[in-house]
């Protein structure tokens, strides 16, 4: 069921109201699902019935996301700022040091977390932040692409586009390996979703900067990543476990950037798995 808080965050100007949208089932140890850039919380909808037989699952739409209203004026959508909002919103709900997984943007957003210990562990589904320039470049371009079709796209004709194999392809193929398999409904959503994101432009131009370069030595932290990720190609896990040695690197055979229904089943083992993890040794796997 959905629902909203909201809550102060403070700013150089005083406390500011922030109000977030989210989804709560389960029962067990509180686990936050983060989405990405442009998505909203629905983007969770094929592992979340998985995770809940284990865990208190909490979906929620980023700020200026989905459901979720766009920051106040005095909030960027930094990620000071973005982790300052989170580390709120779990003081309102009462989530103490939750596990944390989080796709894209989110990732990043649960690695940023867990640096700062707020964290019990975290699953990053290809993180943002461990790019090369290049890449970089290249994954923005292809999002702004997006956004700007999406925002093009007359309604009814991603109403009709949705409801055919081939047309969800055209739609989602950049983001899902296997896009056939999200239903019409699923794909005119997230359509909405992106075109009408109001935190879209300003998060991607925070993430210009943005280069996750620290170690986590602390907390357990998984990274996974599609072997067919065409937004963030899969040779930046590598780089993030050079980053954080102690992670567990896994791979995600035939999964796209936004892996969660390309594989339910295995991406929920993924995470479950990786808020079982004790911080150990750095190894290989």
């Amino acid at each position: 069921m959905s629902a909203t808080v909201s809550f102060e965050v403070p700013t150089p100007g005083g406390p500011q109201p922030v109000t977030v949208s989210y989804a709560r089932v389960g029962k067990g140890e509180p686990l936050l699902l983060l989405h990405g850039i442009g998505h909203h919380r629905q983007a969770w909808d094929p592992v979340v019935d998985i995770l809940a037989t284990e865990r208190d699952v909490i979906a929620v739409d980023l700020p200026g996301f989905g459901a979720s209203p766009a920051l106040p004026a005095g909030l960027a959508y930094d990620l000071p700022s973005t982790t300052a909002v989170f580390s709120a919103l779990c003081e309102a709900l009462e989530l103490e040091r939750p596990h944390v997984a989080g796709n894209s943007l989110g990732g990043l957003l649960a690695l940023e977390l867990a640096r700062e210990k707020r964290v019990r562990s975290v699953t990053a589904l290809s993180p943002a932040g461990f790019w090369s320039p290049a890449e970089r470049r290249y994954a923005f371009g292809v999002l702004l692409t997006m956004r700007h079709i999406a925002r093009r796209l007359p309604l009814p004709l991603v109403e009709r586009l949705s409801r055919s194999a081939a047309g969800r392809t055209a739609l989602t193929s950049t983001i899902y390996a296997r896009p056939a398999r999200r239903s019409p409904e699923a794909v005119v959503a997230e359509t909405l979703a992106l075109a009408q994101a109001t935190g879209f432009d300003d998060t991607l131009r925070a993430g210009a900067a943005v280069q996750f370069t620290d170690d986590i030595p602390q907390i357990p932290v998984t990274v996974a990543w599609g072997t067919k990720d065409l937004l963030l190609v899969r040779r930046q896990g590598v780089r993030a476990k050079q980053i954080i040695p102690r992670a567990r690197l896994v791979r995600l055979p035939g999964c796209g950037h936004c892996p969660m229904s390309d594989d339910p089943a295995l991406v929920a083992r993924v995470i479950l798995d990786g808020s079982r993890q004790t911080v150990s040794a750095p190894r290989d796997l």
